[in-house]
């Protein structure tokens, strides 16, 4: 399931957002600030985001420059804004937004749009089923939560799988132990719990054991990991 991160300081357009893209078959995950965003966005990578620009705490242009500039992530961002001047719009577009929609809107049209942008960015194909995975001979299937090595399917707990997807997306990031628990767990990090460092040790006996001459996720000492 694609997850959304909406990022919108009034209450009743968020929650009305957030239904509108459950309904559709997407994870809504709401911010109401642009520091609650920040926040989010440095423990978990959504699939998209949708900008409101006139936020409390980091203005919604501010929180473009982050994602594109400091994190370089390159997934879509659809702004939802009540300006609408056209200086406002090449603007937004300039510093990498990919699309701009006006308020009010129809609800039919922000599907549309979503759909729109997944497919230019190749983040699903028609049918909205994601592509998978590769790095080195690693192959992650998010279709069927599957992951070869060399073309052996490898057997991950749900834990592994999904601490392994959260690395192969960003390879070139370091995730903190205390990231990967609270993506991971969806509960708090007390700093004493070794669960993490056991499932990655896990991860990588069971890539080891097809491929033992690559290394394929990399200790980060005083931090946490990263794909190697």
């Amino acid at each position: 399931m694609q997850r959304i991160l909406v990022i919108e300081d009034d209450t009743d357009i968020n929650r009305l957002l957030c239904r509108i893209l459950t309904k559709a078959g997407y994870e809504a995950i709401a911010a109401y600030s642009g520091t609650e965003a920040q926040l989010r966005l440095e423990r978990e990578t959504p699939d998209m985001i949708m900008l409101d620009l006139m936020l409390p705490g980091i203005r919604g242009e501010e929180i473009i420059k982050i994602v594109r500039e400091e994190m370089g992530l390159r997934i879509p961002i659809l702004v939802l804004s009540a300006k609408t001047g056209l200086e406002n719009k090449v603007e937004t577009i300039t510093l990498g937004a990919d699309d701009y929609i006006t308020k009010p809107f129809e609800p039919e049209e922000v599907l549309v749009r979503i759909m729109a942008a997944f497919r230019r960015c190749g983040s699903a194909d028609v049918k909205g089923e994601a592509e998978p995975y590769g790095y080195k001979e690693l192959i992650l299937d998010q279709a069927s939560r599957t992951v070869t090595v060399k073309q052996r399917e490898i057997s991950l707990t749900r834990h592994e799988y999904d601490i392994l997807y959260i690395l192969v997306r960003q390879p070139g990031k370091v995730f903190s132990r205390e990231n990967l628990y609270e993506q991971v767990w969806k509960n708090g990090y007390y700093g004493e719990d070794n669960t993490v460092n056991v499932h990655v040790s896990n991860i990588r006996k069971k890539i080891a054991a097809i491929d033992p001459e690559e290394e394929y996720i990399r200790t980060v000492w005083g931090i946490g990991f990263k794909m190697a």
